[in-house]
């Protein structure tokens, strides 16, 4: 039997879609899976705030156009978000993990990614990155960049003094932000391969700047739209009626 080749697998490990429960998404994970494999995308991890939206019909349902989907999530740990792909733990809604819970939770299976760690207004690590280096296995080049903002320029630093690979990642809430930047990665197309080939350093980020005026409607929708959104949601959860 011929041994399998590992060839550039074009992959974005930061998504979120209509099933987050927290923000406000357009398309359904299963739209995103088919505008992935439009964009020639061999694989995609679904990555919901502390939400699990990977199971085996989702899978198939990627399989049979050509995306191998990734289990994932975006969970919260104390106040800041840290991407897990291939989770060896059941993500709990609503658990309140902790910074000390991390190193527990690692399995050698799973890939741990510190987002975006030095932007502001997107729950960040910012100085807690520093003493959690050894337990990530690589940090974030996020999409939300231009000539005028880029604060992926400390977390390049910091991935470089630490000796952490680098992976690019759309972090899209929107269509459009899809396929701007993502990782190019030197693996089979499996799970184990992708995450193991991460892990060794054998992956490249591709990406393309989003423009000054983009990224201040992008600020204007985090104040306005998405944080109603997020309010009137809370207060639907809740049973308690809004107040005046």
């Amino acid at each position: 039997m011929a041994e399998k080749q590992s060839s550039w697998l074009k992959v974005d490990f930061h998504t979120h879609t209509a099933e987050d429960p927290q923000d406000k998404i357009g398309y359904s994970a299963r739209a995103l899976i088919d505008r992935a494999a439009a964009l020639g995308f061999e694989a995609l991890a679904v990555t919901n705030h502390n939400l699990r939206t990977y199971d085996g019909l989702l899978a198939a349902y990627a399989e049979k156009r050509g995306v191998l989907l990734l289990p994932g999530a975006e969970i919260t740990v104390e106040g800041s978000h840290v991407l897990v792909i291939n989770p060896g733990f059941p993500i709990q809604p609503g658990h309140a993990y902790t910074l000390a819970d991390i190193p527990g939770l690692k399995t050698p299976e799973s890939l741990w990614i510190a987002p975006h760690p030095f932007y502001f207004l997107f729950q960040s690590l910012h100085g807690d990155l520093f003493r959690l280096l050894p337990h990530f296995d690589a940090i974030e080049f996020s999409s939300y960049h231009n000539r005028l903002l880029d604060l992926n320029k400390k977390a390049l630093r910091a991935a470089a003094e630490a000796g952490k690979p680098v992976v690019g990642t759309s972090d899209c809430h929107t269509f459009w932000q899809f396929g701007r930047t993502y990782s190019l990665v030197l693996a089979e197309k499996n799970a184990a391969s992708i995450i193991a080939a991460v892990k060794a350093g054998k992956v490249e980020v591709r990406t393309t700047p989003i423009t000054v005026w983009t990224m201040i409607r992008i600020i204007f929708r985090f104040f306005t739209v998405d944080k109603v959104w997020r309010l009137a949601r809370r207060l639907a959860e809740s049973g308690r009626p809004g107040r005046p």
